[in-house]
């Protein structure tokens, strides 16, 4: 099989889950952080299925060229993402009590300053929600490696779904060039994972994809919360694409 028929086909199959998803658990959202990942999610549900709303959470410490993708999704696809914020009052404890950088002091207070700036906002966009969309892969991390492409998020009582598990690095960038999709220019100066500013760097060729965040932390551990909840559906043997089979024979059953 081609490259070319291979991206077709996960094309294909991704668009068919994302309408089986906004068909079977309205409502539905997607979390955007402007990743590539999810640049190709917003590309397809705003080209196929734009029935899917959007979030997207600024934790105060973006880049500045994560805020201008932000403004060129608005004016490419005339879409409004709703933008969710830290609770100001725990930011202001956080920073009183230890600084503005403690998190590079300890893996606890890296967790707490992630609890504040992204968990906690989290929940309150799933608030309502029926299931949420990511754009994890099975490449991106050993943490990630054995995610179904269902499961029940038990933290925020909805439906979790990873359409893009499959898809490769190669795939993910052949599809944004192949659709001019925008995308964060921090990848074209080697940042493969963005996320807050003073917690991701540079990594060199041939490094793990997420070698730049949390660079001082060890990998097996590299999350920030909000992909760590218990998983207690679609997780056996069966895979992605049983999980996507699995899903897809849901939506004749009302």
């Amino acid at each position: 099989m081609s490259l070319e028929t291979s991206l077709l086909q996960k094309i294909d199959n991704t668009t068919a889950l994302l309408h089986a998803i906004a068909t079977q658990y309205p409502p539905v959202t997607i979390a955007n952080s402007f990743g590539a990942e999810d640049m190709v999610l917003t590309d397809l549900i705003c080209q196929h299925v734009p029935g899917i709303e959007m979030f997207s959470i600024d934790t105060g410490r973006l880049p500045e060229e994560t805020y201008r993708l932000m403004q060129e999704v608005k004016r490419r696809y005339g879409i409004s993402i709703q933008v969710y914020f830290p609770n100001e009052a725990a930011v202001e404890r956080y920073l009183r009590a230890h600084g503005p950088n403690a998190f590079y002091e300890s893996i606890e207070l890296r967790k707490a300053c992630c609890y504040v700036r992204k968990v906690e906002p989290l929940r309150r966009a799933l608030a309502g929600k029926r299931a949420w969309i990511t754009g994890l892969r099975w490449e991106q991390a050993p943490t990630r490696r054995d995610l179904p492409v269902q499961e029940w998020d038990a933290d925020n009582r909805l439906q979790k779904f990873n359409p893009l598990l499959e898809w490769t690095q190669a795939d993910v960038w052949d599809y944004l060039r192949r659709f001019g999709v925008p995308y964060n220019t921090l990848h074209d100066s080697g940042y493969p994972s963005i996320g807050c500013g003073p917690c991701t760097r540079a990594v060199a060729p041939g490094q793990d994809i997420r070698a730049g965040r949390w660079w001082w932390e060890e990998p097996s551990g590299k999350e920030c919360g909000l992909h760590c909840g218990d998983r207690a559906a679609d997780k056996s043997s069966s895979g992605a694409a049983s999980g996507r089979k699995k899903f897809l024979a849901m939506e004749g059953d009302g």
